[in-house]
């Protein structure tokens, strides 16, 4: 983008013959690009005007370019001069170049490698703890992958009054006691069961299941 930043006053930038099928290749790929800057401006510029929290009209006073050009401009119905352009970058305090700077998209996808998972070893129980859910959720919707030793058991006291634990057999067989219940789990199997009571899960062989707890009264 250093085009844009060292020639950010001259028209020409935004300027192309007619006829582009005689441009020069390195003109035609410079058209395009701007031209896909400039598709871009709309929802820019009227973002920038939402992230500031003003009105169409409390714009067009700061900046003098009219509310139903304004209004135009964000629709895409208009293209912005520079002089314009200027104007508005002006009045809503955002950098004129990196308004028109393509800009990279995060991605909505959150990763968490597997070296970095936080794990727990329990002491002398046999139950290794792998926490999946983010540090925020905890005390509302919390997830754990559990890995037993052979004979391992993992015991807990009473969580929060309503808190339930929703457990899914991945690898082996698992028993779960829950208060004065007890039930025994295959690999494929889920029990759902409440948590504000004194529980434990055991295997007597190697297993794997995955332990979703929550507290629907945090979860609002």
């Amino acid at each position: 983008m250093a085009l844009l930043r060292s020639h950010v006053w001259s028209p020409q930038i935004f300027a192309f013959p007619l006829d582009r099928a005689s441009q020069p290749a390195h003109i035609s790929t410079m058209s395009k690009n701007h031209d896909a800057l400039l598709s871009q401006l709309p929802a820019r510029l009227k973002s920038a005007r939402l992230d500031k929290s003003l009105s169409l009209e409390a714009v067009s006073r700061l900046s003098g370019v009219s509310k139903s050009m304004l209004s135009q401009i964000e629709r895409g119905e208009s293209s912005p001069t520079i002089s314009t352009l200027w104007n508005l970058t002006r009045a809503l305090q955002v950098d004129f170049a990196g308004l028109l700077e393509a800009k990279e998209e995060p991605s909505r996808i959150a990763i968490l490698r597997s070296g970095a998972v936080p794990t727990i070893t329990m002491n002398n129980s046999g139950c290794r703890v792998r926490i999946l859910s983010p540090p925020e959720d905890a005390g509302s919707l919390e997830i754990y992958e559990l890995a037993f030793e052979r004979g391992g058991a993992l015991e807990s006291q009473p969580h929060a009054i309503g808190t339930t634990e929703h457990l899914t057999v991945t690898e082996g067989c698992l028993t779960v006691i829950s208060g004065e219940a007890s039930e025994t789990l295959n690999q494929g199997d889920t029990a759902r069961y409440a948590a504000d009571v004194t529980h434990s899960i055991s295997g007597d062989d190697k297993s794997r299941a995955v332990l979703i707890v929550m507290n629907p009264r945090k979860l609002g």
